[in-house]
């Protein structure tokens, strides 16, 4: 995917070359919400250029958790808000040289002091449409985005079919934080015919209750001591093999 393309009424995703990542363009009420923008800097201005081609301004951009990549932007979608949850703000501005330091290291042409510029959601949710769903899965103050009314669910780090559910080893209990989340994204997804996740594709479809049944599983055989049996893993996925370790590591309280 290297457009953006209209998923749902008002939802647009474009997909970048790096770990398959996402870009949310949302209609709200007002404007565009750029949910993740990413990631290298071409991408972003060709993000821009199909953004243009919508012809409705960009009113806002928001962050579903404070990991570098989810921390992007361009001066092309202009000086507006951006949005997390207070809790993944306060983390993205703690570690905002880092997250710099890492898009610079790992993606070209990024404009590097744009990188986690975000301030606190307020309560009503401001110009971002929909129900915050907001867990410690992943990250801090991690959130998914729930669009009832058009079938969709943004959900940031989680429910892909690349990435296996990864532990943040700065929380404790992350096993019993994946499974909160997992219930409530279970019953956001109830909802919707359509999940966008933050790398990999969109599922429709039955292939969305197939995604949550694969992170269910995966949790559940940590949980039991066991080794997962998971398509995301294996000799075409040794990207993963450190990630999958040190969950396990985690998960047996190392």
């Amino acid at each position: 995917m290297d457009k953006l393309n209209q998923v749902a009424d008002g939802v647009w995703v474009r997909q970048s070359e790096w770990v398959w990542t996402n870009s949310v363009a949302v209609r709200g009420e007002d404007g565009l919400i750029l949910i993740d923008p990413g990631i290298d800097g071409s991408e972003l201005d060709q993000l821009a250029d199909d953004v243009d081609r919508l012809g409705i301004p960009v009113v806002a951009g928001f962050s579903t958790h404070p990991h570098w990549d989810h921390l992007l932007w361009h001066s092309r979608f202009g000086d507006v808000p951006r949005y997390a949850t207070p809790a993944a703000a306060h983390v993205a501005g703690q570690a905002r040289a880092r997250a710099q330091a890492m898009a610079a290291e790992s993606a070209s042409g990024v404009p590097v002091d744009l990188v986690a510029l975000v301030t606190p959601l307020p309560p009503d949710g401001g110009p971002v449409p929909g129900e915050i769903i907001e867990h410690q899965a992943h990250a801090v103050g991690h959130a998914a985005v729930l669009l009832a009314d058009r079938g969709v669910l943004i959900a940031g780090d989680m429910l892909s079919d690349v990435l296996i559910p990864l532990f943040d080893s700065r929380q404790d209990d992350q096993m019993g934080a994946y499974e909160a989340a997992l219930d409530r994204l279970g019953e956001a997804a109830g909802h919707v015919d359509v999940v966008i996740p933050g790398h990999g594709a969109v599922a429709e479809g039955p292939e969305v209750a197939a995604r949550l049944a694969a992170d269910h599983a995966y949790i559940d055989a940590l949980r039991r001591g066991a080794e997962p049996v998971d398509a995301r893993l294996g000799p075409h996925a040794d990207w993963l093999s450190g990630v999958h370790r040190s969950n396990l590591e985690q998960a047996r309280g190392r």
